[in-house]
């Protein structure tokens, strides 16, 4: 069996989870201009999420909550999900994104993952911090995939990543099988297969015996 690890942000999910964050304190168009050019590589992932952090400082929990709750999976997401989990493969979601957002929209689908590797925002006296804290600040994607793989007995050989921006590209390099979902274009040359719906990714992946055919009803 294999272990397929997704990002999120842009890839699982086209929620943007720091932009609807700014989006509370009217900070969002700088949220996505940061984000696109750390996605880019224009900027290193760690000074663009500090950035971004630090200009949602002061927003309420509430609001926050609020923000995580709009988060969304792409169509056929969930349903993948779930067929790759009854097909005995693991599947993992490694995000630079916040864990309630990643919660709250596999939830909202009634789908679970095998393990999710995230960072998060502090809260003191109710609002944020404007800190953040977490394994992928400073850390990469391949170490976890790495690190899992081992702990699973799986064959780097037999991992798959699915990701679409530069924070992706150490774990995109490292698989045995590497996908691009709608990837940024210094990304797309470090993929094996790009995609662009979870559906395509299903049928994808079926080509490569690691689904049954879906049967249509």
């Amino acid at each position: 069996m294999s272990l397929i690890a997704f990002d999120f942000d842009g890839t699982l999910s086209d929620s943007e989870m720091t932009v609807l964050l700014g989006e509370k304190l009217g900070v969002d168009d700088e949220m996505a201009e940061i984000t696109e050019r750390a996605m880019n590589n224009e900027l290193s992932y760690a000074e663009s999420l500090r950035s971004r952090a630090d200009l949602i400082t002061g927003l309420s929990e509430e609001d926050a909550e609020d923000a995580y709750s709009q988060v969304e999976l792409r169509p056929d997401a969930a349903a993948l999900i779930d067929r790759l989990r009854e097909a005995g493969h693991t599947v993992a979601i490694f995000t630079g994104g916040f864990e309630r957002g990643v919660q709250r929209a596999l939830e909202a689908d009634d789908t679970a993952v095998d393990m999710i590797v995230s960072n998060r925002l502090p809260i003191e006296d109710g609002e944020l911090t404007g800190e953040v804290e977490g394994p992928l600040i400073e850390g990469t994607k391949d170490d976890q995939l790495e690190e899992l793989a081992g702990e699973l007995g799986v064959d780097m050989a037999d991992t798959i990543a699915v990701g679409d921006g530069a924070n992706d590209l150490p774990m995109l390099e490292v698989a045995g099988l590497a996908v691009g979902f709608e990837p940024k274009p210094a990304v797309e040359p470090s993929c094996d297969e790009v995609v662009s719906t979870m559906a395509d990714l299903g049928t994808l992946l079926e080509s490569r015996g690691m689904l049954a055919a879906a049967v249509d009803d």
